[in-house]
């Protein structure tokens, strides 16, 4: 399946990291340097392609600025902005420009959130009954809830992930995504299954990855800061949040949309 045979285009990375305890079997939550949460972030673009062209027209522009280019993140040698964008790493200046750029380019994004005080609190359970909390099972049950009513439409779908590591995991990836499809027919019988293509790439190969990065980003420092400009610079843009460890009214989190937009009041105060 050709890139230009696809009409759906998806994009998926992470934020934070699944960090839960030191060597010594004790919590590592609120040890300066280890997220709070764990969040996972699919972001759609009509027009990727186009995407990648203007990321790339803006990084040379910025690259050229004589105020900027002098910044260490901006230094080639520092393989960071001259690379890629990456949101926690650009400088405020930067940071500004590609949100401004991003929200032209309307994109959707879709976040799944793990808190991990609840992760905690579930590996601790796992291991008094004698099994583990996998990394990888935490990051492909996401997968499985942010995609679950995502792969029915169009002729074809391809799904670009952010590399984790160095094993290959397309195999598993393209498991967990038959198991969404699985859990949405379960609900709504029968439906088309147009072909996947599952790819695993790195940002600065991919344009998308660098949206769905900043994305990502922004939905984190609101959740994690309480910093919320620029959240609500791209509210419109969001579809779909997800808060699983949320239970105060459903048992399976808290989903907010168009429909239950998150605020700042709504939103349940973050552990760490």
């Amino acid at each position: 399946m050709l890139e230009s045979d696809c009409d759906h285009h998806y994009f998926v990375d992470e934020a934070g990291d699944l960090s839960l305890f030191n060597k010594r079997g004790e919590s590592l939550l609120g040890t300066p340097g280890v997220s709070k949460t764990f969040m996972l972030g699919v972001a759609w673009l009509r027009d990727p392609a186009d995407a990648a062209l203007r990321l790339t027209e803006l990084r040379n522009r910025l690259l050229a600025d004589e105020i900027l280019n002098t910044v260490p993140s901006m230094l080639p040698e520092a393989k960071k902005t001259a690379v890629a964008f990456h949101a926690k790493d650009d400088i405020q200046e930067v940071r500004a420009e590609v949100f401004r750029l991003i929200r032209s380019l309307q994109p959707r994004f879709w976040i799944a959130i793990r808190r991990k005080s609840s992760l905690i609190d579930l590996a601790r359970t796992r291991h008094a009954s004698g099994s583990r909390l996998n990394a990888n099972e935490i990051y492909d049950d996401l997968v499985k809830r942010t995609f679950r009513d995502r792969l029915h439409k169009g002729d074809a779908i391809r799904i670009s992930f952010a590399r984790r590591g160095k094993r290959n995991r397309d195999e598993a990836l393209s498991a967990a995504l038959q198991a969404a499809r699985k859990n949405f027919m379960k609900k709504h019988g029968e439906v088309d299954s147009p072909p996947l293509r599952v790819l695993s790439n790195v940002p600065s190969q991919d344009a998308g990855l660098q949206i769905a990065d900043y994305g990502l980003w922004a939905v984190q420092r609101a959740f994690e800061r309480d910093e919320w400009r620029y959240f609500e610079y791209l509210r419109d843009r969001y579809r779909l949040i997800i808060d699983l460890d949320d239970k105060r009214h459903k048992p399976y989190g808290t989903y907010y949309s168009d429909r239950n937009p998150l605020t700042s009041k709504k939103k349940k105060p973050v552990e760490g």
